[in-house]
């Protein structure tokens, strides 16, 4: 019971960090917060995405790319250029690096407007606090496993930030439907995209960029949006106020 809570845990606090901090704020400031709200999120996004943390300034910068090449050669991580998920995330990974240290001339016109925090990302980064992180996760594994499968969850915790991108990017623009011609292949995956977050209403976020719901049609519900609403009406955020006529949808 402890590992699989354990499990879960890691799973979903890594999913809302990226979902909410990294994507849905520093890649598309559909919200607004004040300094020590930011620097909270920002803690929260390296310790609850461990050893697979992923700086906000490389993920927003990665991210806008994605956006403006969807699906053809010059996306990050279309996975139409690739035979498979694994080889989709290796390409990722060596684009991030790039763009994380500068080396991407691609990435300088979509920068700016990101938060940044140069030695947490500088630390998170390192080889020796990703190695501490797995480190953790075995430790707790050695203390709590009570069966030999339960070992094979490791994997996933070292590398979890890169599980959810797989996911997302493989599945969410192949498989699924569309509810808007975007003149690419971004697919909703699923109806509640409990597994992601809302991250898996691809083709409607493609659509509406700066729609904090990812959700457009009456059943299909992002877990994440009524967090962000609550926020918004603790005062903790501030969602921005947009004046936005839907596109009309396939029935």
């Amino acid at each position: 019971m402890a590992i699989l809570a354990f499990f879960l845990a890691h799973w979903y606090l890594s999913l809302f960090t990226q979902s909410f901090f990294q994507h849905r704020y520093a890649a598309h400031k559909m919200f607004t917060m004040n300094k020590f709200w930011e620097k909270a999120f920002f803690l929260l996004t390296y310790i609850w995405q461990g050893s697979s943390f992923m700086s906000p300034r490389g993920y927003a910068l990665l991210h806008r790319m994605h956006h403006a090449y969807s699906d053809t050669e010059r996306d990050p991580h279309s996975p139409h250029y690739s035979s498979n998920a694994f080889t989709m995330m290796w390409k990722t990974r060596g684009i991030y690096q790039d763009v994380l240290y500068g080396r991407s001339k691609e990435a300088e016109r979509f920068a700016g407007d990101y938060p940044e925090w140069t030695a947490l990302e500088e630390f998170g980064n390192k080889w020796y606090s990703r190695v501490g992180w797995g480190v953790f996760y075995v430790l707790f594994y050695v203390n709590f496993a009570t069966t030999w499968w339960h070992y094979l969850l490791l994997p996933i915790h070292f590398s979890m930030g890169a599980v959810h991108g797989a996911i997302v990017n493989w599945s969410g623009h192949k498989y699924g439907y569309q509810n808007f011609d975007n003149n690419d292949k971004s697919r909703n995956s699923l109806f509640f995209d409990f597994l992601t977050g809302g991250e898996l209403f691809q083709n409607n976020h493609h659509k509406l960029p700066s729609r904090v719901n990812f959700g457009v049609k009456w059943w299909e519900l992002d877990p994440t949006y009524p967090v962000i609403w609550t926020l918004d009406k603790l005062s903790v955020i501030r969602l921005k106020k947009m004046k936005e006529t839907l596109p009309s949808v396939a029935a």
